[in-house]
Parts: structure tokens; sequence; C-alpha cells
């Protein structure tokens, strides 16, 4: 079972969004989907995986950690 960065999503309430991406992004996007299916047994959409995929970009990025506490 592989070990992915992100962690299984908690329970939430779903929320929409609509974004624009390349054609290699959206087949990475469907790659890591179908990875975390493999990883946790639950099938989480892309939509639904991005969010938590943004937090968890944000929260290691130690640049941006820096530049929100000033």
């Amino acid at each position: 079972m592989p070990e992915l960065k992100l962690a299984k999503l908690p329970d939430r309430t779903p929320v929409k969004i609509q974004i624009s991406v390349p054609p290699e992004l959206n087949k990475s996007l469907q790659n890591y989907a179908h990875l975390y299916k493999q990883a946790y047994g639950q099938e989480e959409s892309i939509v639904e995986l991005i969010p938590f995929m943004l937090q968890e970009f944000l929260s290691g990025d130690r640049e941006f950690k820096r530049a929100a506490k000033k």
C-alpha cells in the first residue's frame, strides 16, 4: 500500500471549486486520486482532494509561514 504525504481526508462538508488546469496537471491529479484510493480504499474526487493538497502544500512552505506571521 503506498504511503502518501496527504493523510486520509477527514469527514467534511463538500465545497464546490472550479479551476482550469493544463492537461498534464489533470493527468497527475487523476493519478494521485487513483493512488489515494489504493492507499485508503476510498475513492475521492480530484475536486475533493485539491483543497487538502493545497493546504498541505501551504503548511509545508516555510517562506509562506514566515510571511504570514508578519
